[in-house]
């Protein structure tokens, strides 16, 4: 596929994703969605690629909110297909079976928060800036901002955030756990595929099985997201790679996965 907003590099088994609307500072259009949706769908069918890292370009944004100029005349119907699409971006990257990576490289404001929430680990440069402040324009969060904060932060301090606007520091966002890791700005990067090259080392299977019930198992009760593990845990018994991974640990040699 080709793109316009977006652009998609590969170097084994690590894909890397930059939003370039860099003189916009990344904002999130329609567009931008989009092709977001297309790059991960595209990223999907690769099974070569294991961890994917979603970045900004220029070093100002990882994206800096949705597009205002865009949303400033929509309707209420048109307002909450927007925020569908958005809503589409964010699951399609929680149940993606690869691993996610966002690369916050400046201010992840609004819809660029939301973005970030929804990857699997969020590595942010020293001079990151987070926050969720819609309420300064008359509205909410509307790409799970409301429901992917609570979950990270905790819900009191997630309100505090909501419903105050505020915009946090990288050593802030680390403190109250929205972030994982803050780096200097010129080792963002390399932090992200050392990152990638440990994950991809691992049965991918077995990452991709432990994403999925760890994210499903969040919406269940402790009892039957049990269940679901102990289910995943022996129907990957079955696998080539299981095999291959505890023969090779027996034989004390680096396994060779190929993801069967």
């Amino acid at each position: 596929m080709s793109y316009e907003t977006i652009g998609l590099e590969r170097a084994g088994s690590l894909a890397t994703i930059t939003i370039r609307r860099e003189k916009a500072l990344n904002a999130l259009n329609a567009q931008v969605i989009s092709e977001l949706i297309g790059a991960v769908g595209e990223l999907e069918l690769e099974d070569s690629v294991r961890v994917v890292v979603i970045t900004g370009a220029g070093d100002k944004a990882f994206v800096a909110g949705a597009d205002i100029a865009e949303m400033l005349d929509l309707d209420p119907i048109q307002a909450r297909a927007f925020s569908e699409l958005g809503g589409a971006l964010g699951a399609s990257i929680e149940t993606s079976s690869k691993v996610y990576i966002a690369a916050v490289n400046g201010f992840a404001l609004g819809g660029g928060c939301e973005l970030a929430m929804a990857c699997d680990f969020i590595y942010a440069s020293a001079k990151s800036k987070f926050g969720q402040p819609e309420v300064k324009l008359g509205a909410i969060p509307g790409f799970g901002g409301t429901q992917r904060l609570p979950r990270r932060v905790g819900i009191a301090k997630a309100k505090e955030l909501v419903f105050g606007g505020h915009i946090i520091g990288a050593d802030e966002a680390l403190r109250i756990g929205l972030v994982d890791a803050v780096v200097a700005p010129e080792e963002l990067m390399s932090r992200c595929t050392d990152m990638a090259k440990t994950i991809a080392a691992n049965g991918p299977l077995a990452v991709a099985e432990a994403k999925r019930v760890m994210h499903q198992g969040q919406s269940m009760t402790l009892e039957q997201s049990l269940v679901l593990e102990q289910r995943a845990f022996g129907e990957l018994f079955g696998t080539a790679d299981r095999r291959e991974g505890m023969t090779a640990f027996v034989d004390k040699r680096a396994a060779r996965f190929e993801g069967k």
